[in-house]
């Protein structure tokens, strides 16, 4: 009886240790939300210090150059040296005559002394 004694007391209460997981849970849980804080602060401070920067930055500047007004039959290709070898005369188009085809003929009648006979 004394050993059965021993086995009984020896074993966990499940209170204590349910408790001590659930405090592990909130203690992850709370530790997760502190993170993504501290992620979104930093991502907005990134943010703001990069508009500022845009900001402050000195613009593009300006073209030297006067843009010519284009003209409206312009060939860009052709301005560009880019043209293909055109012959200045078109060659004239070969003429041909239809194809003269005789008329069809009705298919010639089967010969019934050539097929097989069972």
């Amino acid at each position: 009886m004394s050993a059965a004694g021993s086995e009984g007391s020896a074993a966990i209460d499940p209170a204590p240790q349910a408790r001590a997981d659930g405090i592990q849970r909130l203690q992850v849980g709370l530790f997760g939300i502190a993170a993504m804080m501290l992620l979104v602060g930093l991502a907005s401070i990134i943010g703001s210090q990069a508009d500022l920067a845009d900001e402050a930055a000195v613009p593009d500047a300006a073209p030297t150059t006067e843009p010519r007004p284009s003209s409206a039959g312009a060939n860009p290709l052709a301005d560009a040296g880019v043209v293909p070898d055109i012959p200045a005369e078109p060659s004239p188009a070969p003429l041909l005559d239809p194809l003269v085809l005789p008329p069809p003929t009705s298919a010639p009648a089967a010969n019934p002394s050539a097929s097989p006979k069972p």
